[in-house]
């Protein structure tokens, strides 16, 4: 007899089960297209989840079901799925969360510098930035992306003037392009993007910096001793002085030979490479001002004796008057020569703690020498390598180090220095007030060099590299670093009267000025002016230099200090037709030869 398997009433069930998740992924991807619950997607859900319950409660009334080792297997691998599916889950919602961008460029290209971080962090209301451009650029998308990240009360919003001219009205937009930012009741014309000229970090940091800031800081640049000449001209400081409008600061002539104390509002005063020693009561002036609590940025050239010894040994400073020299050769791969320090080493300071390893440029600079003073706390801020030397004789050729007459490196080529201020009326006797009549220039005072009149020192040659430096706008005749026959001559500056900055006479009266002076007094001096020139400015940190010790000195201590946003460095090599051909020809014929030529000689040893 044949014995008949009856088969098993429940075995319907299986396929009763895959009727449920199939029924609940249809509820869910109906949730995730129409983005809310509808009756539908919801019904879908209940129905396959009712039907999967179901489906367990079945198969656990059949006997011995939970004991069987095909149950236990299959209960751990839905409970090891649905655990690693909950950690999966948490770890995507905790990087959403807090998620973190690690940016491995080598110039951080795509983080905001840590000025930028700190601008929309410390937003006190809702900043909105408009682009009027229909159709988003990525770089300039991912760049107000960034913004967002680090401040939730900025907001940014790509706009067609085409269906919106309400609100290009109400903003002026005048052309297609256009990047508005409004803060309050405040708005601002950033800048005018194309396919060409993107949204720039820098622009929109600093307009954001100006709608938000309230303070405006006067800085007075000395004047009447040939120092640097504040027009758009070869060796002037136009650039500079754009930045520091650009950051809030107001740049202002100032005479001291035609007034008799330095403005009570003036942030800070810049004495930019003189080629003339000042009048004795110029710099009891400064002198007075800046221990009654003022501050003062001293950029002094080594060619040049600026008759401020008596200001300087008074914090401990003493300048040596010799050029540095660095033998390590850094500097050939931009075209520059020895007179050029490359200085990669910056001191513990908020004026350069976020500059790192990079660069910045001193053409013809001196070492500072600081001997310290009770009460005076200094920083060195830029130290050159251990290549390098202070030359005492630098008319003399070769250029060598002489251990009898000049200094070994690492030298210090700026400092900051900081003391406690004292009261206006509690001067020192030995340092009286200065006073002048308008339009009488009192005798200069002795130069220390044995000269009794104001003159510029003779004219000092040094001879450099046996390559000629170029200079940064293109022009190998401006060039400060030294050539195979280079001459420093002090330059001409025009008169303060055609200054662009400012046409207000400086004999105004100092009432209803504002006294910025508090109870610290700050000194930046640096052993170069060259570097914060036209075209030198814009040289890799120079302009960062600059910024931050004014950034410093103005006391702006509420605010964090750091460098501009940097550019992409260009890393194309240009080829050459033979290179060309002679890389070709290794990838396509020399390379697989040798890997056929290898496979063979293996083949005919293991034949």
């Amino acid at each position: 007899m044949k014995t008949i398997k009856k088969k098993p009433k429940n075995n319907y069930l299986k396929y009763l089960f895959w009727l449920g998740p199939i029924l609940s992924i249809m509820g869910l991807s109906a949730r995730v297209v129409a983005g809310e619950w509808s009756p539908i997607s919801s019904g879908l859900l209940i129905a396959g989840l009712a039907i999967i319950v179901l489906w367990l409660i079945l198969l656990g009334s059949s006997p011995g079901f939970w004991g069987r080792r095909s149950t236990q297997a299959g209960t751990n691998a839905i409970i090891a799925t649905l655990a690693m599916i909950v950690i999966l889950g948490l770890i995507n919602f905790l990087a959403v969360r807090y998620g973190q961008r690690i940016d491995f460029t080598e110039n951080q290209l795509f983080t905001l510098s840590p000025l930028s971080q700190r601008v929309v962090r410390t937003l006190q209301q809702p900043v909105k930035v408009w682009v009027f451009s229909p159709n988003p650029n990525p770089n300039d998308l991912e760049l107000l992306k960034n913004y967002r990240r680090y401040g939730s009360k900025l907001d940014y919003e790509f706009v067609d003037p085409q269906l919106k001219p309400g609100l290009a009205q109400q903003l002026n937009v005048k052309l297609p392009g256009e990047v508005h930012l409004k803060y309050g009741q405040k708005q601002k014309l950033v800048q005018t993007v194309n396919e060409t000229d993107r949204l720039s970090e820098i622009k929109l940091t600093n307009s954001i910096e100006q709608l938000t800031s309230d303070r405006i800081d006067k800085v007075y640049f000395l004047q009447g001793h040939g120092e640097r000449p504040l027009d758009e001209i070869e060796g002037g400081l136009s650039q500079a002085l754009s930045a520091l409008k650009d950051k809030s600061f107001t740049p202002l002539p100032l005479n001291l030979a035609e007034r008799s104390e330095v403005p009570k509002d003036a942030s800070l005063v810049v004495v930019a490479g003189p080629k003339r020693a000042l009048f004795e009561p110029e710099v009891l002036a400064l002198n007075n001002y800046l221990l009654t609590g003022g501050s003062l940025l001293l950029m002094l050239d080594p060619e040049i004796n600026a008759a401020m010894d008596s200001l300087l040994a008074d914090w401990g400073v003493k300048l040596d008057r010799q050029i540095v020299i660095d033998a390590s050769g850094q500097g050939r791969v931009a075209g520059l020569g020895p007179a050029t320090p490359l200085v990669t080493t910056y001191g513990n300071h908020p004026i350069t703690k976020d500059f790192g390893n990079n660069y910045s440029l001193y053409p013809v600079a001196q070492p500072i020498e600081v001997i310290p003073k009770q009460g005076v706390t200094e920083t060195p801020l830029l130290r050159t390598n251990e290549q390098s030397w202070a030359e005492s004789t630098p008319e003399k050729q070769p250029l060598q180090f002489d251990p009898k007459s000049d200094r070994p490196g690492p030298l210090t080529l700026a400092v900051a220095l900081s003391r406690k201020a004292i009261p206006s009326s509690a001067l020192p006797a030995s340092i009286p007030q200065a006073t002048a009549s308008p339009g009488k220039l009192p005798s200069p005072s002795p130069s220390p060099t044995g000269q009794g009149k104001a003159s510029p020192t003779p004219t000092a040659q040094a001879t450099a590299s046996p390559g000629a430096s170029p200079s940064p706008t293109g022009q190998a005749k401006a060039s400060p670093t030294p050539t195979p026959q280079v001459t420093v001559t002090p330059g001409t500056s025009p008169s303060p009267s055609s200054s662009p900055i400012g046409q207000a006479s400086p004999l105004l009266a100092n009432e209803g000025q504002t006294d910025k002076r508090t109870s610290e007094s700050r000194l930046v001096v640096i052993g170069n002016s060259s570097f914060s020139t036209n075209g030198w400015f814009e040289q890799q940190l120079n302009g960062d230099v600059f910024l931050n010790s004014v950034s410093w000195l103005s006391k702006r201590d509420d605010q964090t200090l750091s460098i501009r946003p940097k550019e992409q460095k260009n890393r194309r090599t240009n080829l050459t037709s033979m290179q060309a051909g002679i890389l070709g020809w290794t990838g396509l014929l020399i390379m697989p030869l040798l890997g056929l030529m290898t496979a063979g000689v293996m083949w005919w040893r293991r034949r």
